[in-house]
């Protein structure tokens, strides 16, 4: 097979050479984009990282791939119908984040309940000044979790650690795992409107799109604090301006954005197909958060230790591998033409 890996950092083209053995390779830094597609229209197989572009305008122009192994575990960034059309597998990496990304919660939820920010900013301009407001302690708080897969569990099980009791909410509600776990399953709105912090951890979906927005805000308490590692645009990011501002909750903990390839290029806007007056309002509200002081923001990082980055290339290399040899795993989309 020809396959190219997009996107590739210096060590996962390192990584990838063991393809090399029984397939062409070409590993380049860049993303996969309606302007370069048609240099790389021999591919048999693509794996890329979420800031390539797999639409299918884009897809078309690859006229023998068969398989998109994508090194991430969301694949909302891939136009699985056009993939069914045109008979190309699509497989993930399922389970290379679980703990990583569940760490991350907490590394936004302490940074958010004990001010940070300030406190090391202050530091750096040389104020040792014990007079900045308090931090808030999460024992004996309530975690809510939104959805109960494999990083949800382990929010669960590290929330406990801290001393919180745990309410979830899941659209397929494991009353095995919540009686072996001690936590409790309950309606959204009851969890909206009794935990102390929320957290998301639902795929994105035209169900899940803009799950959180003005009417979940105003069920929440002013002194919750909202962490989402999941998708941006399972949030309502205007509707979050006006909660963080208008005092509705009290602070958001964001790894994702909506609008995020906009994010990390803006010029997009102005050179690239036409962007609709909504997305342009999601990407001024992107800007809003970014300035507030009630947020603490990072860019899209939650899966990003060492220990994930090589899980997420041997199980990229593993899907390509069983692929070539006829038996895929971890296919989201099986390619029937």
């Amino acid at each position: 097979m020809q396959i190219i890996v997009f996107e590739a950092e210096v060590w996962e083209a390192e990584a990838c050479s063991q393809l090399r053995a029984a397939h062409k390779l070409v590993c380049t830094p860049e993303p996969l984009s309606e302007a370069n597609a048609a240099s790389y229209e021999s591919a048999d197989a693509i794996t890329t990282f979420v800031n390539s572009r797999l639409d299918a305008t884009v897809l078309a122009a690859l006229p023998r791939l068969k398989l998109i192994a994508t090194r991430s575990t969301g694949y909302d960034h891939i136009d699985l119908d056009f993939c069914a059309r045109a008979g190309i597998a699509v497989a993930n990496v399922p389970n290379y984040g679980d703990v990583t990304v569940a760490e991350h919660v907490f590394a936004l939820l302490l940074g958010l309940t004990r001010n940070l920010l300030v406190t090391v900013e202050g530091m750096r301009s040389g104020r040792f000044d014990l007079s900045e407001p308090p931090g808030i302690d999460l024992y004996g708080k309530t975690m809510g979790v939104i959805g109960t897969g494999r990083i949800g569990r382990n929010v669960i099980r590290i929330a406990q650690g801290f001393g919180m009791s745990v309410l979830a909410s899941d659209a397929k509600p494991d009353q095995q795992l919540a009686t072996l776990e001690g936590f409790r399953y309950t309606d959204p709105e009851s969890l909206f409107r009794q935990a102390d912090v929320i957290s998301l951890h639902v795929p994105a979906t035209a169900a899940t799109q803009g799950m959180i927005g003005e009417a979940e805000f105003a069920m929440m308490k002013p002194e919750a604090i909202l962490i989402n590692t999941a998708r941006g645009n399972i949030v309502d990011v205007e509707a979050l301006v006006r909660a963080l501002t208008g005092g509705r909750i009290r602070a958001a903990g964001l790894d994702v954005l909506p609008q995020e390839p906009l994010m990390r290029d803006e010029a997009e806007v102005f050179r690239g197909p036409p962007v609709d007056a909504a997305s342009v309002k999601a990407l001024l509200a992107n800007h809003v958060l970014i300035q507030l002081p009630n947020v603490l923001m990072t860019p899209h990082v939650a899966y990003n230790t060492g220990e994930a980055r090589a899980r997420i290339i041997e199980g990229t290399i593993r899907n390509i591998e069983a692929f070539a040899r006829g038996a895929p795993e971890n296919l989201v989309s099986l390619g029937h033409s």
